[in-house]
């Protein structure tokens, strides 16, 4: 029974090697990555990426798939929903390394069935929600730093593009300021920046080339 963690980054402020870490420093020991980079989890179906449709071919039932949310499967509610299904149709079990959640296929009582399908939905929209809300707030960030009369750079950013989705991500899942801390590597002040002012800190990354 293999552990196959599958990572996704779609922009080059994100790394293969952080989400891996993250996950073996929450405890999970993998047996193999499998990661596709420069990838939109929004446009592109898990099934059309160059390694998504790896997993496809290689899990078998009793294999783990491994992210460190479901947002690296997909951005888009149904592509997500049909892909953890398929998968728990196979007899593959989805671990998520933020909040450690399990899915899977075993239970057979319609209860438990509902409530965890309910869960998938919820986390596949928040998902979406999630993606959708980070675009406005970088559109209303370049819209900010364009107009301005008197722009200019500024300090440069405590935080990476990828950091600020982590953060926003983690954030809209209702995770503490001081856990995302640890888990981006950021100071408490650089996530509360991005809590408390999201269009300034996505304009402060537009200005920078974030």
């Amino acid at each position: 029974m293999a552990t196959i963690f599958y990572a996704r980054v779609s922009t080059v402020d994100q790394t293969i090697a952080h989400q891996r870490k993250h996950a073996e420093q929450a405890g999970f020991k993998i047996d193999e990555v499998i990661s596709d980079e420069g990838v939109s989890g929004v446009s592109t179906k898990l099934s059309e990426r160059p390694q998504g449709r790896r997993l496809f071919d290689m899990l078998r039932a009793g294999d783990t798939l491994l992210v460190r949310w479901v947002d690296r499967l997909g951005r888009n509610y149904q592509d997500v929903t049909d892909t953890i299904r398929e998968f728990m149709r196979r007899g593959v079990i989805i671990r998520t390394v933020i909040n450690g959640l399990t899915f899977d296929g075993a239970t057979k009582d319609p209860m438990q069935q509902a409530i965890r399908d309910a869960l998938i939905a919820f986390m596949a929209a928040t998902a979406q929600a999630q993606a959708e809300a980070t675009k406005e707030a970088q559109r209303a960030g370049i819209e900010h730093a364009r107009g301005r009369g008197d722009a200019y750079r500024g300090r440069k950013p405590s935080f990476t593009a990828e950091q600020f989705e982590m953060v926003r991500g983690a954030l809209s899942k209702g995770v503490g300021v001081s856990e995302i801390a640890a888990m981006t590597g950021l100071s408490r002040q650089s996530v509360y920046r991005i809590k408390d002012a999201p269009e300034a800190a996505a304009a402060g990354l537009a200005r920078w080339g974030g």
